[in-house]
């Protein structure tokens, strides 16, 4: 997993709230175990046509958020099912941020593990970011993850909380199975102990 420490990029204004994770990849995307090549269908059904033309006025179809790596969103993003795809394909197509008023709560944890950083921030510090992420692709914001910022193009700076272990992960690039392989040295010294006390297991 890649780490995140500091991100300065484009934001894409989406001011709709309760977007859900079928929205966010539908159904019919799911058949996949792979985490890559999800990004094209993120969020089809408001990207492109039935035929899969895409839709102009779509905030990632237009020039200045094609290229967008921070996603501003309304309140409780990421509710309804629990499917990870969400974050896989959100990633795929770029996004490494996602600032909101709250998260579903198994999209939130989910974000961690696919090195998403969801950030959580009052209304009012939402609205400033949201505002000035429709300034287009001029306008660059920075995430700090070490000083818990998200700081807008004109140098307002908003701290947002983390849990400590997650920011620790996240600074570090570790997934589960990178949190498991710091323990490598022990795990391999208890497995010792196991073959020599209990040859026959």
């Amino acid at each position: 997993m890649d780490k995140f420490t500091t991100l300065t990029g484009i934001a894409a204004p989406m001011p709709l709230v309760n977007i859900d994770t079928d929205m966010i990849i539908p159904k019919q995307f799911l058949k996949t175990i792979k985490r890559t090549g999800l990004g094209v269908a993120l969020f089809h059904e408001m990207r492109r046509t039935d035929d899969g033309q895409e839709i102009p006025d779509f905030v990632l179809n237009q020039p200045a958020y094609r290229n967008a790596q921070i996603l501003v969103a309304g309140d409780n993003f990421g509710c309804g099912s629990s499917r990870e795809h969400a974050p896989w394909a959100l990633l795929d197509f770029g996004i490494r941020c996602v600032i909101s008023t709250s998260f579903a709560d198994i999209f939130y944890n989910n974000c961690f593990k696919n090195g998403i950083l969801p950030v959580v921030l009052p209304q009012e510090a939402v609205d400033v970011l949201m505002d000035d992420a429709r300034k287009g692709a001029n306008a660059r914001m920075t995430v700090d993850l070490e000083s818990q910022t998200v700081t807008a193009s004109d140098g307002q700076s908003f701290r947002f909380d983390i849990d400590p272990f997650k920011k620790h992960c996240l600074l570090n690039g570790l997934d589960d199975i990178g949190l498991s392989l710091e323990k490598v040295a022990s795990i391999d010294s208890f497995e010792a102990k196991v073959k020599t006390l209990r040859p026959w297991v």
